[in-house]
């Protein structure tokens, strides 16, 4: 165990939640089985393990469960208005490109209302991490189809089975230029919270797709009537990229069929790429 590790280790979980969340605010809205507190633990644990200045910090959201996450922190927040809170948080990082910058954000504020926001901050590489909680459902508004949800699924606006295809978070942002891409799901918590490390650390946009289970809204219309049922098929259902990758590359015809019923997860991409408020920094310097 390294120096670094043994200094975290000694941290516990009841100091963290002293040290970050706010008691007046407990406790959360989040329904049982739901890992979106999974999800912000590990955010401030990774806080926690790169000694992030709170007072430079800033987390943002829009609406949705997930989104309800800043407020229960204690930092500066703002909970924006749905599917807007990559354009607040571009402002925000413009303003002051000394503020780390993290977004709550799931599938539907992010991708559904939120689509051009996240396409155009992804551009523009904004130097931000976004945080994605992926539940596959609108789930505070309705439990209606998100741009997630898998075919054949059942939704509010789906009572007959889910017939658009879905969206892949994690292919649309690497697509879309960003320099640091993972996914992961709730039930792993140490590598969740590397990633969301290296997010931080990289100067660019940083996109970290968490595979969360909404027990309310999408387990009970899908037959999954106990919370294990579906903790469990999100382990049954993943497959590491490296993994992924080597059936693609290797695979006979049987291997990569089942492929289709798997998501891959990793880190998925990383690259180095000057951000948008260096490009302005440059363009002030060179021209003013």
């Amino acid at each position: 165990m390294d120096e670094e590790e043994s200094k975290v280790d000694i941290i516990s979980g009841k100091k963290i939640q002293e040290k970050y969340l706010r008691e007046e605010m407990m406790p959360t809205i989040f329904c049982d089985g739901c890992g979106i507190g999974n999800t912000l633990d590990y955010t401030l644990w990774a806080l926690e393990r790169e000694e992030i200045d709170m007072e430079k910090t800033v987390f943002l959201s829009g609406i949705g469960c997930s989104s309800r996450v800043p407020g229960y922190v204690k930092v500066d927040s703002l909970h924006t208005t749905h599917g807007r809170a990559l354009a607040f948080a571009t402002g925000v990082k413009l303003s002051n490109p000394e503020l780390n910058i993290v977004v709550f954000t799931g599938d539907g504020d992010c991708i559904g209302i939120g689509g051009n926001h996240f396409i155009h901050a992804v551009r523009r590489n904004v130097d931000m991490t976004v945080i994605a909680v992926n539940n596959f459902i609108y789930g505070m508004t309705g439990g209606q189809v998100a741009p997630t949800t898998p075919e054949e699924d059942y939704a509010t606006t789906a009572p007959y089975g889910n017939v658009e295809p879905p969206f892949d978070m994690s292919k649309m942002a690497i697509a879309a230029g960003a320099t640091y891409v993972a996914r992961w799901p709730v039930n792993r918590p140490n590598q969740p919270i590397n990633s969301i490390r290296e997010g931080i650390k990289n100067k660019g946009f940083s996109f970290i797709e968490m595979l969360s289970p909404c027990t309310t809204a999408y387990g009970r219309r899908n037959q999954f009537r106990e919370i294990e049922d579906l903790w469990n098929w999100y382990e049954e259902h993943t497959m590491l990229a490296e993994d992924y990758e080597m059936v693609e590359k290797y695979g006979d015809e049987e291997e990569k069929e089942k492929l289709k019923d798997k998501i891959k997860i990793g880190e998925l991409h990383s690259e180095e790429k000057m951000c948008l408020s260096e490009r302005y920094q440059k363009l002030m310097e060179e021209r003013v």
